[in-house]
């Protein structure tokens, strides 16, 4: 008997986000200001919207996020994670001034061994090394 049209799981939802470094190494972190994992630290991005790339989501979601305006480059991963399916591209900054906003309550630059500090969204910091190579901590 084949699946009928309830009982087909829908697809996942599609986000973008970015791993963006500064001259000094430093992470780009956006504390979460809602679900899901509100008050987690983690990579700024979100929600695909309709007609986008996953590429322009992540550079609107920074900009959004952070106030910082990006330049997005290869793709670092895609994985997915309950209903989410999340693409992780690196990026440059190119202009604009840091300043949380969008869903983000709060947002700095943090080496490796503060981030490890911070309440962060669960298996980012795994995820990241698995990205980044020559992350330090």
């Amino acid at each position: 008997m084949s699946p009928t049209r309830h009982d087909r799981k829908p697809p996942p939802i599609e986000c973008a986000g970015a791993v963006v470094r500064d001259s000094a190494g430093r992470l780009l972190l956006v504390r979460r200001g809602h679900a899901p994992a509100v008050g987690r630290w983690s990579l700024p991005g979100g929600r695909v919207e309709p007609g986008e790339t996953a590429a322009v989501a992540a550079a609107r979601e920074v900009r959004e996020e952070t106030g910082l305006d990006v330049r997005v480059g290869p793709l670092l991963a895609t994985v997915q994670i309950g209903d989410y399916l999340i693409h992780d591209f690196a990026a440059e900054v190119i202009g604009g001034d840091l300043l949380a906003g969008d869903d983000a309550d709060d947002v700095r630059w943090c080496s490796v061994d503060e981030a490890t500090q911070l309440p962060l969204t669960d298996g980012l910091l795994d995820a990241l090394r698995r990205m980044v190579p020559d992350l330090e901590g």
